[in-house]
Order: structure tokens, then sequence, then C-alpha cells
């Protein structure tokens, strides 16, 4: 796996998103359709693990995780950016998604949850906030941004 064959994924995912609202229905779709146990699912963790495995995934370190926005937002990725965390039993900064945010949760040791939700997909709508935790073990979370807006609190 590499960065381009990672984006060339991504990309056709992207795809099924793009216009879509970010609300309780995409998050329920994204579980039935492309939810734990898929081969989307699989394909997605396998490629995250390749790429932290690597080292061009999570390439930075601070406050216990480790972090990387990968791809800013493009065109090709339908206008979202794209971030992966690998995180273990610990809350990251608090933020908020003007746009809304995507999360695709998979746990890599123990009974990892992120923000109290399992392996699979959380869908942040617009104007949400939150304090990302993984509880449980240790888990990667993939971020896709629209328009690659996050908004730290101070």
């Amino acid at each position: 796996m590499s960065p381009t064959e990672f984006r060339s994924q991504i990309a056709q995912f992207t795809a099924q998103l793009a216009g879509r609202p970010l609300d309780a229905a995409l998050d329920a779709w994204l579980n039935a359709e492309h939810g734990a146990g898929s081969p989307t699912y699989q394909q997605l963790k396998d490629a995250c693990q390749a790429g932290v495995a690597e080292g061009w995934l999570c390439d930075r370190e601070g406050g216990g995780i480790r972090y990387g926005r990968i791809f800013k937002p493009a065109d090709d990725l339908h206008g979202f950016s794209v971030d992966v965390v690998e995180m273990q039993d610990i809350a990251g900064p608090h933020h908020t998604h003007p746009n809304g945010e995507i999360d695709l949760i998979m746990p890599l040791e123990g009974d990892a949850q992120f923000d109290g939700r399992p392996a699979g997909w959380l869908v942040c709508p617009p104007g949400s906030a939150h304090r990302p935790t993984v509880s449980n073990g240790r888990a990667l979370v993939l971020y896709l941004l629209p328009e690659g807006r996050i908004d730290f609190t101070r």
C-alpha cells in the first residue's frame, strides 16, 4: 500500500458520500453498507494499518496521540480531507466540526471504542463538538472532514 493507492481507495469511497448530508441517516447507511465486517471496512483498516507500519500515516505525535493529515481536501476526494489518528485510552483535544465529520473506528487492541462507539462508522453533524475519546484499548480512527474544517477549542 502506498499513499497514492490509499488516496485512490479513499476517492472511490468518498464518491459515495458526495453531496449527502452528514446526519443520522448517513451514519446508519455507512454502518449497514460499509460497517465492521464488510469488505470496505476491512480494506480501509488494512490500508491504515499498512500506512502506520510503513510510517506515512500517523507520522506525528503529541500528548500520547499519533496523528497526521495525509490528504488536504481536494476535488478527487470530493472535498474531504483525510486524517488518521492512533489513540489508546485517551481523550484528545476538544474541537467543533463546522461542516460535520465522518469517523471510521478501527479497534486494534482490547474492546476499543471511540466516543462510546465500537468498530464501524460515526457521523457527527455540522456544528457538533466533542473531545474525541478512545476507551477500553487502542484504535485507529480515520477522519473525513468536509473542506478540511475543524476548529480546536482554545
